[in-house]
């Protein structure tokens, strides 16, 4: 039975060569030649330093693509131009589903015809030193970022080619994104990376880890999102990682993502360990944009504000083109420079808003029940809790794709447009709680002169794609 128990020694270096074992360039991996690596870079490339450092919010995109030059070459542009503080390597699909070759065959049609033919950089692929030419290119301290239910060998090569951060966890890299993997099998897989960033960090290499904050992306309320995060966390902090981002995906609502972003730092402070550096990320949308840039824009700017206010440790923007997918490098910059431009125009303003600190103790309520019940779950032991409260629906995130989750809780937002909780299934919460949900909701349904039903969660899914907040029927103020 898995416990949240560190992996022994000697476990951890069998597990390594065996995973290492998947594919040729699992071969080149040195553990004590990649520690000397790590020690020769320069103190602006070590991710966890220049993060934990920062006195306003570092900016951070999403890009990757197939091959190194053009990776090297969109990253410099984004640095420069996007004047990106903190950069990404994003990784392929195939890499994601453990499907190297596929991968590989993508990567040599890339190389043949110039064409990015794969949806990410394939940093398997690369190898040891096609990451490593990639961090001496860059100045500046780049992240993997993912999506990977196994990421064992893709943490193994990136860590040896000079990454220091490393994006996801075994509940966010499962829930929103899997049915092929159980969550019990990808908590035990996630165990290896985070003692490997461990077995790092005890060398002196802190290699920053960040669990995926805005899960499913979709209407989450806060409080799940945020006890997720301290739960990968504490996992993170048992393999003995010591420098833990939590994550938080923007809701639209200012006040709401405020309190979030607040309750976020306290609660992480509270529950993970003293030696643990906590960092919060802001994640500008996550949902539907409008198709039209001027508006997307419009979505960007509201992130940026919001960022201004509460001012998290990184924000990761988004483009005017996400409406239509991938965004160019140039789009990709815009949406840098707007964010910059909206959180250097507001940052120094003293701007209150009511409300912000009764939110906060709501989401941090909400927030300790579900952390109450997993701990119950599990007598104590929070992997045994969290799966146990997955099993029985105590925990649960909305839209999930995953069979890991029920999926059965149901968000809608109320009559400020705030994410409250239209259907509870058996989430665990306080039964003053669901009335303080249940009277918003009723509120806003009052507003627009309906029942409340899953029309209203369906209206909400595509408002900010229509060009609102919520989600009000046709011709209703």
């Amino acid at each position: 039975m898995i416990r949240d128990e560190r992996i022994p020694s000697d476990e951890l270096r069998r597990i390594d060569e065996e995973i290492r074992s998947n594919w040729p360039t699992g071969e080149a991996v040195d553990f004590e030649e990649a520690i000397e690596y790590h020690e020769s870079l320069p103190e602006h490339k070590r991710f966890a330093d220049v993060l934990e450092s920062a006195d306003k919010p570092l900016l951070q995109p999403r890009a990757g693509v197939p091959r190194l030059d053009d990776q090297i070459e969109l990253l410099r542009y984004l640095h420069q131009e996007g004047q990106a503080d903190l950069l990404p390597t994003t990784i392929d699909s195939y890499t994601r589903d453990n499907e190297y070759e596929k991968a590989q065959q993508g990567l040599d049609k890339a190389l043949e015809t110039g064409d990015d033919t794969l949806n990410g950089f394939p940093a398997v692929n690369h190898g040891v030193d096609g990451c490593r030419e990639l961090i001496d290119a860059i100045d500046a301290p780049i992240e993997v970022r993912h999506g990977t239910p196994d990421a064992r060998l893709l943490a193994a090569i990136t860590f040896a080619g000079g990454f220091q951060s490393f994006e996801g966890g075994p509940i966010s890299y499962n829930i929103p994104y899997t049915k092929r993997h159980g969550l019990e099998e990808t908590i035990e897989k996630w165990q290896f990376v985070d003692r490997l960033a461990g077995a790092y960090t005890e060398r002196g290499v802190r290699i920053n880890r960040e669990p995926f904050g805005p899960l499913t992306g979709t209407l989450v309320p806060p409080s799940i999102a945020i006890a997720i995060m301290i739960v990968e966390g504490q996992l993170a902090a048992t393999q003995g990682v010591r420098s833990i981002t939590l994550g938080y995906g923007q809701v639209g609502n200012v006040v709401q993502d405020v309190a979030a972003l607040n309750a976020l730092k306290k609660l992480g402070n509270e529950y993970l360990p003293d030696e643990v550096v906590v960092t919060t990320v802001f994640h500008e949308w996550m949902g539907g944009f409008p198709p039209d840039e001027a508006r997307a824009n419009g979505v960007i700017s509201l992130g940026g504000m919001t960022a201004a206010i509460a001012q998290p440790d990184k924000v990761i923007t988004k483009s005017p083109q996400e409406f239509q997918g991938v965004p160019t490098k140039e789009a990709n910059s815009a949406g840098l420079r707007t964010t910059r431009q909206v959180i250097d125009m507001a940052i120094e303003q003293k701007i209150d808003i009511d409300g912000i600190e009764e939110e906060q103790d709501l989401i941090e309520r909400e927030t300790r029940c579900l952390m109450d019940t997993i701990f119950e779950h599990g007598d104590g032991d929070v992997v045994q809790g969290t799966l146990k409260a997955f099993d029985s629906g105590a925990l649960d995130v909305p839209f999930a794709p995953s069979d890991s989750a029920a999926g059965a809780v149901l968000p809608a937002r109320d009559d400020d447009g705030r994410v409250r909780i239209f259907e509870w299934a058996d989430l665990e919460m306080d039964e003053d709680i669901k009335e303080i949900h249940k009277a918003r909701l009723s509120q806003r349904a009052d507003t627009e002169g309906r029942d409340q039903s899953f029309r209203m969660v369906a209206d909400d899914v595509d408002a900010i794609s229509d060009g609102k907040l919520i989600g009000r029927p046709q011709g209703d103020v």
